[in-house]
């Protein structure tokens, strides 16, 4: 039978002092005759219904185990509890388990998370980072509104990207209700789309048929979308990533011949890119839409993706541009590694 809360211990300590029959407390706060006894008992005996002080279950670990475990795991982040567990000896058996270590972890502000995953930075690239921080930190708001950021993305029809998260009871693990059902190779298709975000204004998405390469870069984004809205805005600066269908020479050389100015970028920076936030608000914003009417085919995932795109506030991309002088001081502060954004 569970434990009395406390309240009804109160409750039961007060009828019994005011002459109600054991029997009759019993039933009133559904408990055994017998708990009644023990409480009326402990009052007497305390003149408090509450439990006595236990020692609780002895310690298996001593003080200094306690540093090693943590040291251990602040040294090898990647380090298991049941590794620690099996060289450290408790003080009463030959072995702790790896629960004992995941708790004196838990106590020292330590737990197991999923790692951020980022892309590999080398020596070079955060000497990049450093340097391209240096020579923008002077920019001020001003500056940031008039670039361009500009990227390509792919949205799959079918993913699982670990953020759904099921409620269940136990032994409900393999129930329909609580089971998702996905395609482990992703079947089902993809899209790739491009846009581009400023302070003020965001271009149409484009719908990529197939693999962006130099040629369809030029001749299907930069041509009819790119050059028509840095011609309508004179004053901005197009920012575009180190992808090899961006710095080809042809594309070098036909935004030379159109006069855009193009923003010098760093290798391996998507966290600098403020419009990869845009993909994951848009993401999200299709995976609501998805929960109850998901797309059966790529072309209705790309008319939603199109849909759900035209529908981000103004707003919403001025506050993610307003961000590129917090993301300067980010990379500096972390000496050119990755930050948060």
């Amino acid at each position: 039978m569970p434990r009395v809360p406390a309240h009804l211990c109160e409750r039961s300590s007060g009828m019994l002092q005011g002459g109600m029959r054991t029997a009759d407390v019993a039933r009133a706060i559904n408990c055994n005759v017998c708990t009644v006894r023990r409480i009326r008992q402990r009052y007497r005996e305390t003149r408090r219904t509450a439990d006595r002080p236990r020692s609780g279950r002895p310690r298996v670990t001593t003080p200094a185990q306690d540093r090693y475990i943590r040291t251990s795991h602040l040294r090898d982040r990647y380090r298991m509890a049941t590794t620690t567990a099996r060289v450290t000896p408790g003080t009463r058996n030959p072995y702790i388990s790896a629960q004992t270590v995941c708790n004196r972890l838990s106590e020292a502000g330590l737990r197991a998370c999923r790692p951020v995953v980022r892309q590999v930075l080398t020596r070079h690239h955060r000497q990049q980072r450093c340097l391209w921080e240096q020579t923008h930190r002077c920019w001020n708001r001003q500056d940031w509104q008039k670039v361009l950021f500009t990227d390509e993305s792919q949205f799959c029809l079918t993913r699982g990207d670990g953020r759904i998260r099921v409620y269940r009871r136990r032994n409900e693990r393999y129930t329909e209700a609580c089971t998702l059902e996905r395609d482990r190779f992703g079947g089902g298709g993809s899209v790739m789309v491009w846009g581009g975000v400023s302070q003020h204004h965001w271009t149409e998405l484009v719908v990529i048929a197939s693999d962006l390469n130099a040629v369809r870069y030029r001749e299907d984004i930069l041509l009819p979308h790119v050059v028509p809205f840095l011609q309508a805005h004179p004053d901005m600066t197009l920012q575009h990533d180190n992808a090899t269908s961006h710095t080809a020479r042809s594309v070098r050389d036909f935004l030379k011949d159109k006069n855009v100015s193009v923003l010098p970028w760093s290798a391996n920076s998507p966290d600098l890119n403020p419009i990869e936030q845009v993909w994951d608000l848009l993401d999200r914003r299709v995976r609501a839409r998805a929960l109850a009417i998901p797309p059966r085919n790529v072309w209705e995932l790309a008319g939603v993706l199109v849909e759900e795109w035209g529908n981000i506030s103004q707003q919403e991309l001025a506050n993610l541009v307003q961000s590129m002088r917090r993301r300067c001081t980010a990379v500096l502060n972390a000496a050119g590694g990755h930050t948060r954004y």
